[in-house]
């Protein structure tokens, strides 16, 4: 294993929740007298949720909290990545740290108990916490000075978790699955 620390993000790292968010937002859209197609829907939420927002219904403010809400109904029901729960095992078997960093507020929690993965980390980092959102290191820099970490990976699915973890002085990966993952860091 080439590190000790790893810190995730959630939402298409750990838990594979595109899929949901998009069925979430198509369906607001269309509550809202507005169509569009899924795959343009799925590319501008893997940029962000405020990016898909302002591409789709930038003069509608109440469709952000109308989404929130529906996309809460269906994360009510999370699914983990293939492979996802036994890498985190692993990583606790071999003497390493798990944490967790997401935008998301104090429902990951809920989440990480759902899916039985929440007693893998050591810390979850929700927006609760005030952080500034990635790609800002301020989450990623607390955890390093809190413990003291020194050979860390950042694993997230987009270009933010990255630059975040870059900027925090850590190696990062690129998410696209479990296995390239796992032979990655040599597990």
């Amino acid at each position: 294993m080439d590190y000790q620390d790893y810190i995730w993000d959630l939402g298409g790292t750990l838990l594979d929740n595109y899929e949901t968010s998009t069925a979430a937002f198509v369906e607001t859209l269309a509550s809202f007298g507005i169509q569009a197609n899924h795959d343009e829907v799925y590319k501008a939420l893997k940029i962000s949720t405020p990016y898909a927002v302002a591409q789709f219904v930038p003069d509608i403010p109440p469709f952000l909290q109308t989404y929130k809400a529906n996309e809460a109904i269906e994360l009510a029901h999370p699914v983990l990545f293939e492979g996802a729960s036994e890498l985190l095992k692993k990583i606790l078997a071999q003497g390493g740290r798990n944490f967790l960093i997401s935008h998301r507020n104090d429902q990951v929690l809920e989440i990480l108990e759902k899916t039985g993965i929440l007693a893998y980390f050591t810390e979850v980092v929700t927006s609760s916490r005030g952080f500034k959102r990635k790609p800002n290191p301020e989450s990623m820099l607390y955890l390093k000075d809190k413990y003291q970490i020194e050979n860390g990976l950042v694993i997230g699915d987009r270009p933010i978790d990255i630059e975040a973890g870059q900027a925090a002085g850590f190696a990062t990966y690129l998410f696209d699955n479990m296995e390239n993952l796992e032979q990655f860091i040599k597990i």
